[in-house]
């Protein structure tokens, strides 16, 4: 097969998946249907692809990981702070990487909608528990760090506080659900960063 109809016939899939997925979620779509959509039989799409998640995975990976690099990286930027001045800025670097993450997402509404609202049954469908699991990591070691400087913070109860992340994290994305216009996001966003950390300095007693 030539390079530019194997191009063709990979990105016929692709759109064909995307409607699928998008209308069923991935637990109920076809790939029967898939394929009868893209034009293509199936001996032809397993020369492409192993699995009909595999599939999924192509079209979702690139927006995961860069959602999950962005975030870490954010982390890692606030915990490389000196500790006697990350509580000057608590939760800046974070909503920096959530402004960036949902700039690039603009550019990719209906991969956002497979990852967010289509992805159960794959292991994409864990990303905002891999994020709150993250987060509550970087909780603890903030609270080292207050200790350290003399700021000592109480122990948060791991329900409550797992709990709290994972509101947080869902309130966020609700904008990418729901496709909002980019300059109504923003000021949610910035309300957002103002309510989460309000209540996070309450909680820690700062």
């Amino acid at each position: 097969m030539k390079q530019d109809a194997k191009h063709n016939t990979l990105e016929q899939i692709h759109i064909a998946a995307k409607k699928e997925f998008l209308e069923k979620g991935f637990k109920t779509a076809s790939l029967r249907n898939i394929v009868k959509m893209a034009g293509v039989t199936t001996g032809a799409f397993y020369g492409y692809y192993k699995s009909k998640e595999e599939l999924f995975g192509a079209l979702v990976d690139e927006q995961y990981h860069y959602v999950m690099e962005h975030f870490c990286q954010a982390q890692d930027e606030f915990a490389e702070l000196p500790a006697e001045e990350q509580p000057d800025h608590v939760g800046e670097i974070s909503v920096d990487c959530m402004l960036d993450v949902l700039l690039y997402a603009q550019n990719y509404p209906e991969e956002f909608q497979l990852l967010l609202c289509c992805a159960e049954g794959t292991r994409y469908a864990g990303m905002i528990d891999e994020m709150v699991e993250i987060e509550v990591e970087a909780t603890h070691r903030y609270q080292e760090s207050l200790d350290s400087v003399g700021r000592p913070s109480p122990e948060i109860d791991s329900m409550l506080e797992h709990m709290l992340a994972t509101g947080m994290f869902n309130t966020y994305f609700e904008m990418f659900i729901h496709q909002m216009p980019l300059d109504q996001a923003k000021i949610y966003l910035k309300t957002m960063h103002e309510f989460y950390t309000a209540g996070w300095i309450k909680i820690l007693k700062q």
